[in-house]
């Protein structure tokens, strides 16, 4: 079958073995897949969690149908439209567990390319926003990141569980002006001095009750600044730097609950855990297309590097798909 691996040369397109689904997994047929920024990083041979490296079939999301089950696998169905994440998804079949994956909602119009884009963005920001942020109705969250795929769906749910406000940041001027499409009430530039001193004025002088982060780096001490006392801050991703200087001070003063999330360490049971939570929680929003990403551009399978070159311009809005 055809796959996109990471090789000697870099990652291409390449013949590779056909998968068989064991114990509780299932083999899809993929028709799409969504590309995320952890896939750029694999392509240039960097390691995320235990994937990666010379010989790894690339991708994290896709959507297609089930071809052939494991012997253990439960409440799926030879022909069952799904989508869902795992290793390998960059390829015409790819190996799943039977509960890291949804049903694509029969009445809701989905195609295959519109589902390839949501099981990443919707159980990473269900567990960020709603598990571990711990968003209330009437609370204030600011969503740092907030115009890539999962950031778009971050300001959804915030604003589908009941925030008062809804804040999201942006460094580029045109996608900052598309956030409120989103449920933004404000959207402010991380690259700005001054956007700490915007959040502050949106919520009393007070400060965010919520932070989704996926920036970090240079801008973990302006979050402990723009954060309430006794907020929370929900570190996603480290877009700018995995490093960077931190005022133990101030997070102490402001008594912030300060929490590290991340699939790679997860056992298969908590991720199970996380994607039963998203259909027990948000499912029906999803069934009724109140949550759901734009798609910035589709490319056929063959170029899929020019879909990374795309991502790697960093001036879509939403997320890029491939299909086979």
């Amino acid at each position: 079958m055809k796959a996109y691996v990471y090789g000697a040369n870099g990652a291409a397109v390449a013949d590779v073995a056909r998968p068989s689904p064991k114990g509780t997994q299932v083999l899809v047929r993929v028709r799409a897949c969504g590309l995320n920024r952890a896939d750029l990083g694999m392509t240039k041979g960097h390691v995320h969690g235990a994937a990666g490296g010379v010989g790894t079939v690339l991708g994290m999301e896709w959507a297609g149908e089930i071809a052939e089950l494991g012997p253990d696998a439960k409440g799926v169905g030879v022909g069952d439209r799904v989508m869902g994440s795992g290793a390998a998804a960059f390829a015409e079949y790819a190996l799943a567990d039977h509960r890291r994956l949804f049903h694509i909602p029969a009445k809701a119009n989905m195609s295959f390319e519109d589902a390839a884009t949501l099981p990443v963005a919707l159980t990473t920001m269900h567990n960020a926003v709603v598990a571990n942020g711990a968003l209330q109705p009437g609370q204030t969250v600011l969503i740092q990141g907030a115009s890539s795929g999962v950031g778009l769906m971050a300001l959804q749910i915030a604003r589908l569980k009941g925030a008062k406000t809804v804040i999201g940041s942006s460094t580029d001027a045109t996608r900052r002006g598309r956030l409120k499409d989103f449920g933004a009430d404000l959207a402010v530039d991380s690259s700005d001095p001054g956007w700490v001193d915007q959040v502050l004025k949106a919520t009393n002088g007070e400060g965010v009750d919520l932070i989704v982060d996926q920036i970090s780096g240079k801008v973990a001490n302006q979050n402990l600044a723009a954060t309430k006392i006794k907020g929370r801050i929900v570190n996603v991703g480290r877009l700018g730097g995995t490093h960077g200087d931190f005022n133990f001070d101030l997070h102490a003063a402001r008594r912030i609950h300060y929490i590290g999330v991340t699939f790679r360490t997860r056992s298969i049971e908590e991720i199970r855990e996380i994607f039963d939570e998203v259909r027990k929680d948000i499912w029906g929003a999803v069934e009724s297309r109140k949550l759901q990403l734009p798609i910035d551009k589709v490319f056929a399978f063959d170029d899929i590097g020019k879909a990374f070159e795309h991502m790697e311009a960093n001036r879509h809005l939403g997320k890029i798909v491939v299909t086979l």
